[in-house]
C-alpha cells in the first residue's frame, strides 16, 4: 500500500530522472511535497526502499534508483496491484474499498477515541456499537473500534473522524500499525517498531517525531485490521 505522499514522492523522482537523468535533491523533494523538514522526506525514502519501489546507491550522493513504478503512475508490472488512499481527497476511495453495505455485517463496541498522545476517551457506559464488513474480522479474536481523533496518521490513509477497527492482540510485528498504551496510562495509535530494547512509535504524519520508549514502557493493546469512512 502506498499512502498518498510516498506515490507524490515517487512521481517527482521519476519525473525527474526522466527528465534530467539525475535525482532531485532533498530540498527539492521538500519544497514540492510541501513538508516543513527533510526528515520527512527521509522517512517516505526508507517507506519506498522498504517497499522495493526505489534503490539507495551506496557510495554515491543524491544517488537513487527507480525499481518499479505502480500502476497509477502508467506502469503495471505483472502481480502489482498497489493501494493508494489518498485522505486530501474524500472522494477518492482505496481500489479494494467497499461500502458499509456489502457482506455481511457485524456489531462491534464503539470503546472511545484516540489520539496521538492522550489516552482513550470513554464515550458512554454501555459503549455504543458499530457495524463493520464480516470480512475485516478474524473469527478466533476478539475486536472493537475506535474512532480517531487528530492527524497524526494522515500519511497512512488514518484521517480525524475514521473509525478503526482492532484486534485484540499483545504482540506486534514490525511496521504494524497498533494501539499502543505507554507508561500504563496513555493510548496512541502508531506504526509499531522494535529496536533492541527499545520500542519506536511511528506517526504517519511529517510533523510529529517518532517517539523512542523503552520496551518495558509499551503495552501493545490491539492490532488496525481495518478502517470505515463515512461522508
Amino acid at each position: 500500500m502506498l499512502t498518498k505522499k510516498q506515490l507524490d514522492l515517487l512521481d517527482f523522482i521519476n519525473k525527474r530522472l526522466t527528465r534530467d537523468g539525475v535525482p532531485p535533491s532533498f530540498d527539492e523533494m521538500k519544497d514540492a511535497l510541501d513538508l516543513r523538514s527533510k526528515s520527512g522526506i527521509h522517512r517516505l525514502i526508507t517507506a519506498l526502499e522498504e517497499r522495493g519501489f526505489i534503490r539507495r546507491l551506496p557510495h554515491r550522493a543524491r544517488a537513487l534508483e527507480i525499481v518499479k513504478l505502480p500502476e497509477t503512475l502508467g506502469v503495471r508490472p505483472s502481480g502489482f496491484a498497489p493501494q493508494v488512499i489518498d485522505g486530501d481527497r474524500p472522494d477518492q476511495m482505496p481500489a479494494n474499498a467497499k461500502t458499509v453495505a456489502s457482506g455481511g455485517m457485524a456489531s462491534l463496541p464503539l470503546l472511545g477515541r484516540i489520539a496521538a498522545g492522550v489516552p482513550i476517551e470513554a464515550i458512554n457506559n454501555p459503549a455504543p456499537s458499530v457495524a463493520v464488513p464480516g470480512q475485516m474480522l478474524n473469527g478466533s479474536s476478539d475486536h472493537y473500534a475506535l474512532e480517531v481523533k487528530g492527524d497524526s496518521m494522515i500519511d497512512a490513509g488514518i484521517n480525524d473522524g475514521d473509525v478503526v477497527v482492532i484486534r485484540e492482540t499483545s504482540s506486534a510485528r514490525d511496521g504494524d500499525i497498533v494501539v499502543a498504551q505507554v507508561e500504563g496510562y496513555e493510548a496512541t495509535l502508531k506504526r509499531y517498531r522494535r529496536r533492541g530494547d527499545t520500542v519506536v512509535l511511528e506517526a504517519a504524519n511529517p510533523a510529529y517525531e517518532p517517539r523512542v520508549l523503552p520496551l518495558g514502557a509499551v503495552a501493545v493493546q490491539g492490532k488496525l485490521v481495518g478502517l470505515i469512512r463515512t461522508y
